[in-house]
């Protein structure tokens, strides 16, 4: 019985690392998202809510900032998801 608990030990090992990497990617997927909707949120209030030059020109810059790390999170979120299920595979 101890062998057998040695043999599958490193298999179930592997598996659980795989689910904490996944896990931790879609935990960076979910920042990239909260990070995006937080630049565009603050951008449409600067321009709707404040009527200074300045701020409607931040917020007119934070708004395709917030778009671009979204987009870049979807890129990251699958690149990496693609990386771990090709190493799961292995």
């Amino acid at each position: 019985m101890s062998s057998r608990n040695k043999d599958q030990s490193p298999v179930l090992r592997d598996n659980l690392a795989a689910q904490r990497t996944m896990l931790a990617n879609e935990r960076t997927y979910l920042a990239y998202i909260r990070t995006a909707l937080t630049l565009f949120v603050a951008g449409v209030t600067l321009i709707k809510f404040f009527g200074h030059v300045i701020y409607e020109i931040t917020g007119w810059i934070l708004i395709p900032l917030g778009i671009m790390i979204l987009i870049k999170g979807i890129i990251s979120y699958i690149k990496m998801k693609r990386i771990i299920t090709e190493e799961e595979h292995l």
